[in-house]
């Protein structure tokens, strides 16, 4: 039987982010993708106004519903932006839909860059850590990780100390392994931390002199896909950030597309990537 990754977070309809993101990529990996949409907005909020935005919750239980008629099930479970009033539904989906040794990965989307995203109150962390305690694999970046363990965020002044506390203290809430995001230990590199509770593994790329917006969707459905492909942890963080910089490197230089990168430029060499194995 082919592998079944379900994703649940958002559609927004223009800006290369969330679902119109996760589809296409972790499709190109060869895993039979399924979605659930959180919630339907017209653009991502970062840049625009005036953006629509309708809540599905209401929807989840009766799909759910459905699914358990139809005995559809699931080998993977990729979540993103979701609500704090669907965590409940979705620890609920995926103890309903999962199939033997399903893998549960969770992106904490909540925050960046010290705050949370327009919409989270101050006690959503605390409902995300209940989806996070039950992943096999979380990728937080360094402010979620931060609100994830009741830390103030620490900016970009922080030693490897810093960070190997941040992880043990992720691990205590209860996933298998941890991704963290966005660590940097000198101005020309950028990259990730990856802890199974036992060793942290760095990788790292040279930075490049560009901030985009849907990067961070690109990383985790890469590494949702690589993992369904039997990749290791550490080398599917890898292969992800690989991407991440091919898509960046293909939207340099065009001001026009300030609203996303162009991640559909990358997908053959993910695909290339993915067919030789390293």
């Amino acid at each position: 039987m082919d592998k079944r990754l379900l994703t649940i977070q958002d559609i927004s309809c223009v800006g290369q982010c969330s679902l119109t993101v996760a589809l296409p990529v972790i499709s190109a990996c060869g895993i039979e993708t399924a979605v659930l949409p959180s919630s339907v907005l017209s653009t991502h909020t970062a840049g625009f106004s005036g953006y629509t935005f309708r809540d599905l919750t209401g929807d989840m239980a009766d799909i759910l519903a459905h699914w358990k008629k139809e005995k559809i099930t699931f080998d993977a479970f990729y979540t993103g932006y979701v609500s704090k009033a669907q965590i409940p539904v979705i620890l609920r989906i995926m103890d309903e839909t999962a199939r033997p040794d399903s893998l549960r990965i969770v992106d904490p989307v909540m925050a960046d860059n010290g705050v949370l995203y327009t919409g989270f109150d101050s006690d959503f962390p605390s409902e995300m850590k209940k989806l996070c305690s039950r992943a096999d694999v979380i990728l937080p970046n360094l402010t979620e990780a931060a609100f994830l363990v009741g830390e103030d965020f620490a900016g970009n002044s922080y030693t490897p100390g810093y960070i190997e506390d941040l992880l043990k203290k992720l691990k205590a809430l209860g996933p298998s392994y941890i991704v963290l995001t966005g660590v940097s230990f000198a101005p020309d590199k950028l990259g990730c931390a990856v802890y199974d509770g036992m060793e942290i593994k760095y990788y790292f790329n040279t930075r490049l002199d560009a901030s985009m917006h849907g990067t961070g969707d690109v990383y985790a459905s890469v590494v949702a896909g690589a993992l369904c492909r039997g990749w290791s942890v550490y080398d599917a963080a890898a292969l992800a950030a690989d991407v991440v910089v091919e898509s960046m490197k293909a939207t340099l230089g065009d001001r026009d597309h300030w609203y996303g990168v162009k991640f559909e430029r990358a997908l053959p060499y993910l695909i290339g990537r993915l067919s030789s194995g390293k």
